[in-house]
């Protein structure tokens, strides 16, 4: 069985934080994002290989994941030629795929059972299963109606609060047979939700849900990015390094922590960094590697990505700082998004 992840978006909604780090490695602690996604298909063990289908600085990506040895997965990398819409990526990546392909969108994190979905794809011998997730605000999002025996019905495109007759949204989760593919156009753009999916529908294919009311989230937001570090680190997702200490703090062996810090839980600071004496580390904070701390610091619930400096007595809060930032003394830094290399002046307000 193959896998195939949807990783070649340019992660606009992301931006500055992914002008130079393509969306899928951006880093929720000290892992990229693709590791989660990895290992939630280390759930089925048919799985014989991954295939990643780029387009947004594919380099970075094969850089960090190689031949996938390392995660226990074998990789293989399809580099579209131009940007071919999450239908078109799927033919372009599956061409020669004879057998069921489990296709992810590449910024959903979630504890689905996948075995499940696979199991109930293979039991109903559907032409697609799709992943269905509720939500607290339907009016908000396109739906995804189903009938009694969990069959597709329709597609409702951010209905109206009067046309509102389900709460279950899409979670980019799909089980897809090949035999389908001849349907998506080649090289040229085409929609999986819009086109393809309503294919199914028209045709009177055998087309399923799996409702998921476990935990799931799309990380493509600045808000949405910083919650899956407080779920993570409040136990709402279990992963590593909070899975078994939630709502501790969490400091890497190879840290500096000088005396008269204080560590407010939960929080993290990874290797090689150094927090100055009479730095406050406040919950929610999430110190990346190589960063140094200065002194009377403070960083609340906010992310710092590695090689960042910020110092003395200067204030980081609620914000997300890229890599090699510098905040200079006395600066306050509130709510904002820095990109990568940004300059925060001495004394600056942001």
């Amino acid at each position: 069985m193959k896998a195939i992840l949807l990783a070649g978006g340019k992660g606009t909604r992301l931006r500055p934080l992914t002008i130079h780090t393509p969306k899928p490695i951006v880093p929720i602690f000290d892992r990229p994002f693709l590791h989660y996604q990895l290992d939630l298909l280390k759930q089925i063990p048919e799985i014989d290989e991954v295939v990643l289908s780029l387009n947004y600085q594919p380099r970075r990506i094969e850089e960090l994941f190689g031949d996938g040895s390392e995660t226990g997965l074998s990789i293989r990398y399809v580099v579209e030629p131009a940007p071919l819409g999450t239908a078109g990526a799927v033919r372009y990546a599956g061409e020669s795929l004879r057998e069921s392909v489990i296709v992810f969108n590449g910024d959903i994190l979630t504890e689905v059972d996948l075995a499940a979905v696979v199991r109930l794809h293979r039991e109903r011998n559907a032409k697609a299963t799709i992943v269905l997730t509720p939500v607290e605000n339907p009016s908000a999002y396109g739906l995804v109606e189903t009938d009694a025996a969990g069959n597709i019905q329709r597609f409702l495109e951010k209905p109206k609060p009067d046309e509102i007759t389900c709460d279950t949204i899409n979670a980019g989760i799909y089980v897809l047979e090949p035999e389908t593919f001849d349907r998506i156009p080649k090289e040229m753009p085409w929609s999986i939700e819009r086109s393809f999916f309503p294919s199914l529908i028209e045709r009177h294919e055998t087309f399923v849900a799996y409702v998921n009311r476990g935990y799931w989230i799309d990380i493509g937001t600045p808000e949405k990015y910083g919650q899956v570090h407080r779920d993570i680190m409040d136990g709402r997702y279990r992963a590593p390094p909070f899975a078994d200490a939630p709502g501790r703090p969490w400091v890497s062996p190879e840290a500096r922590i000088e005396e008269g810090v204080t560590l407010e839980g939960p929080c993290f600071v990874d290797a090689g960094s150094v927090v100055k004496a009479g730095a406050s580390i406040g919950a929610y904070a999430v110190v990346g590697r190589h960063c140094h701390i200065e002194e009377h610091v403070v960083v609340d619930r906010s992310i710092i990505w590695a090689n960042t400096r910020v110092c003395q007595d200067a204030v980081v809060r609620r914000s997300i700082l890229g890599r090699h930032c510098h905040v200079g003394r006395s600066a306050t830094v509130d709510d904002v998004v820095l990109g990568d290399k940004s300059v925060v002046t001495d004394f600056s307000r942001l």
